[in-house]
């Protein structure tokens, strides 16, 4: 299975390199789902071509833009809900709920700012948006090459809320990414606790689960 970080990595240059390769199409609505990836990712592009040399020295600040920038973006509770699985979420007490939540959220910002620090928009075709504008959920299709020149699928889903539309999960090669964390996280929760995960994930973010055999 791809690793957690490679596909947190493609979902992070996916969203970026959405608004710089392809337009908004006349299927989306201003606030439509092309649409908060296309805001989101011009601005991204814009502050990274600004200070390239910077945020190669200091990968922090990279980490900066994403938490100020992309993560607003992603519906970081409603994902962190959907990888406990409804039984440790409903098990689980509201502290716990919040440090898991915040937890998730440090993971991402991490990953996504390790991943972006030598990023270029010219890998990704955006394919047309066929969602039904009214529905509460969206996906957008989209093709990212790799660097030996062939390209890998890349979905990424996201839901209406009151605050807009979020993206809450990405889906490479047929993978969901928020599937693969519920079903390692949830092996690790029922060996070792909720307690314990929770503990790892504050002091070393998220690594995979070492591979048996």
């Amino acid at each position: 299975m791809r690793s957690m970080k490679s596909m947190t990595a493609a979902f992070a240059l996916t969203w970026l390199v959405a608004a710089a390769i392809a337009p908004v199409s006349a299927a989306d609505t201003q606030d439509g789902p092309r649409a908060v990836i296309e805001s989101s990712a011009q601005k991204m592009l814009r502050a990274l071509d600004a200070n390239r040399e910077e945020y190669t020295r200091d990968p922090s600040k990279v980490r900066q833009l994403v938490d100020e920038i992309l993560l607003p973006n992603f519906d970081t509770e409603y994902a962190a809900k959907r990888i406990l699985g409804r039984e440790h979420w409903t098990n689980a007490s509201a502290e716990q709920r919040t440090r898991f939540v915040k937890a998730f959220y440090q993971a991402l910002l991490g990953t996504y700012g390790d991943a972006l620090i030598d990023f270029t928009a010219d890998r990704l075709v955006v394919l047309p948006f066929r969602g039904d504008a009214k529905s509460s959920l969206a996906k957008v299709q989209t093709r990212v090459q790799r660097n030996d020149g062939t390209s890998v699928n890349v979905d990424y889903v996201l839901r209406r809320t009151a605050a807009g539309w979020k993206a809450w999960d990405v889906v490479i090669e047929g993978i969901s990414y928020v599937t693969s964390l519920h079903d390692d996280m949830g092996a690790e929760i029922r060996q070792k606790g909720l307690e314990a995960v929770i503990k790892r994930l504050e002091t070393s973010g998220y690594k995979p689960p070492a591979k048996q055999g």
